[in-house]
């Protein structure tokens, strides 16, 4: 079993330190490392058995699954931000592994499009399939970059104290192109009115899990961007991102604790000033870091008084929590190579109209699933057969709302009872089937599988209803002033997806802001340690490529 961090005891903390983060997610061990390399000592307090969040990998039965990374862009360029965000958080201890030319297959009824690396390869192959559509398509790529470019400014409030940071949003208000709060639907039916050609291109929207018609575009044009020059796994598995970065935390003297449920945030003459555990153990720190998403900071951990006095319960309303899910986690029987598994995920829909397709399942679960998204890890990793020698790993996904296992949320996991169990058999049964469909090799290979479901990720990350995405990515949640780094109770700072955007890019830039935010005006101290970070000198030998220009 791979497990991150310390086990939690009470005697294994300091009395105080500079920074309490709750929550090991991707926004908290970025937002931990960078202040551990600015001299502060971290607490880092996870709840699970093991550090990382959406990030961390299990093994069941002899087989090993990412829980959350599935890929990432952009980060196979030495001189990208998120690269280098990456390299300075981990020491350049983490590597990554190119998923090769086509990284989605966007399939939708019988026919398939792939979406390959390469912004040339994605106009040129779209061009090819809709040719009565080749200016659309130009035009919809030039859209995307210019809306992916606004986004620095349109963000950059959140590096600012909140009581300066009315300033940037004003201006971004006034400059921002109109398109970054429309409906991706609004944008794209105003380019074309292909249906399939628009099915296609918002083929990712489980990226971000909202279809096209409530989804901002200013999200959806980050996920497009993000991927279009190829996606990328972790050498070793997802688990080795909050390995790497972990020992950064500890050199600047700090620690991640696992097994560490935080009940409440203190909160003493109106400021932060550390957390009660579960145990009624306190510690105390000169602030208060929550990964633990907004609705879960401000409803279970923040103290009802404070958030009667902040008006924190009408802030609340104005935002929902994103879409939950369910994973079918797959073990196999042979390696990749043997099993004719390739690294291309798949997304998988019944015709191009999405909304329809999510408001049918929604009104009968019996009707086809508007989304399957199939990944194969083990085929994504390098060092997967040394690891793992013959077998081989799937993932399978679809969309799976809390309310309908709800009825069970009280009881332990893994523990829930027969209705439950046959109910999971029931859409397990149902998965395994897509993925024959599309990979009809694979059946009879299936040496073991089980399916994860919104109580799952309520039990295992703290979610309120299971949610995956934090906050629902809709027009008005980017209107949110308070949706911002620094709360309104002093010394309390939020960080991850809900203050930036969803996925593992979005949260690690939560992490960025949020540290450049706690630093105020000496935040130019964060900048410096981004530009000026020196690679390990073996850098070239690891990774077989020029060590990253400042």
């Amino acid at each position: 079993m791979k497990r991150v961090g310390r086990r939690y005891r009470p005697n294994r903390t300091e009395s105080s330190y500079d920074a309490i983060v709750i929550g090991s997610g991707i926004g908290g061990l970025a937002c931990a490392a960078l202040l551990s390399k600015l001299g502060q000592r971290v607490c880092m307090l996870e709840q699970h058995y093991t550090a990382g969040g959406f990030t961390h990998s299990y093994e069941r039965e002899g087989y090993e699954w990412d829980v959350g990374v599935h890929y990432i862009g952009e980060v196979h360029k030495p001189h990208s931000p998120l690269r280098r965000i990456f390299d300075v958080i981990s020491d350049g201890q983490l590597q990554w592994a190119s998923m090769g030319e086509a990284y989605d297959r966007i399939i939708i009824g019988d026919n398939s499009y792939d979406f390959r690396a390469d912004k040339a390869n994605f106009v040129a192959d779209m061009s090819a399939r809709f040719p009565d559509e080749t200016d659309a398509i130009q035009a919809y790529v030039d859209l995307v970059y210019k809306v992916s470019r606004s986004m620095q400014p349109f963000f950059a409030g959140q590096a600012m104290p909140q009581g300066v940071g009315w300033l940037a949003r004003m201006i971004r208000d006034l400059r921002a192109p109109k398109e970054c709060l429309m409906t991706v639907r609004e944008v794209l039916e105003g380019l074309t009115q292909n249906q399939e050609l628009i099915g296609v291109l918002t083929g990712q929207w489980g990226d971000y899990g909202m279809p096209p018609a409530e989804a901002t575009f200013l999200m959806h044009a980050a996920v497009a961007k993000h991927y279009f020059a190829g996606g990328n796994y972790p050498v070793g598995g997802s688990w080795r991102i909050a390995d790497t970065i972990v020992p950064v935390i500890r050199a600047g003297g700090g620690e991640v604790f696992t097994y560490a449920a935080v009940e409440e945030i203190i909160v003493d003459n109106d400021r932060a000033v550390g957390v009660r555990m579960a145990d009624g153990h306190e510690i105390r720190a000169k602030r208060v870091i929550s990964n633990a998403g907004a609705r879960n900071t401000y409803s279970k951990l923040l103290p009802d008084a404070q958030r009667a006095k902040h008006g924190i319960t009408n802030k609340l309303e104005t935002v929902k929590p994103s879409s939950a899910h369910l994973c079918l986690y797959i073990g196999l029987d042979g390696t990749a190579e043997e099993l004719g598994i390739e690294k291309t995920n798949l997304w998988v829909y019944p015709s191009p109209h999405h909304e329809q397709n999510v408001q049918g399942f929604l009104d009968d679960p019996n009707k086809d699933f508007p989304l399957v998204y199939i990944s194969f890890p083990s085929a994504k990793d390098p060092q997967w057969n040394d690891n793992y020698p013959g077998k081989s790993t799937v993932e399978v996904l679809t969309l799976g709302p809390h309310e309908w296992f709800a009825q069970w949320q009280d009881k332990t996991w893994n523990d829930r009872g027969e209705e439950y169990e046959a109910k999971k058999a029931a859409f397990s049964d149902r998965m395994l089937e897509v993925l024959y469909t599309h990979c009809p090799q694979l059946r009879g290979k299936v040496a073991y599988h089980e399916l994860s479901t919104p109580l799952s990720t309520q039990w295992f990350q703290f979610n309120d209803l299971g949610e995956i995405y934090g906050l629902d990515h809709d027009p008005e949640r980017f209107k949110q002033a308070w949706l911002h780094p620094q709360s309104p109770v002093k010394g309390l700072y939020l960080t991850g997806q809900d203050v930036v955007t969803a996925g593992v890019g979005g949260a690690l830039m939560g992490g960025v802001m949020t540290t450049a935010a706690i630093m105020g005006l000496k935040q130019q101290k964060v900048w410096k340690l981004l530009k000026t970070w020196e690679p390990p000198a073996d850098y070239q030998a690891v990774y077989g490529e020029p060590i990253p220009a400042t």
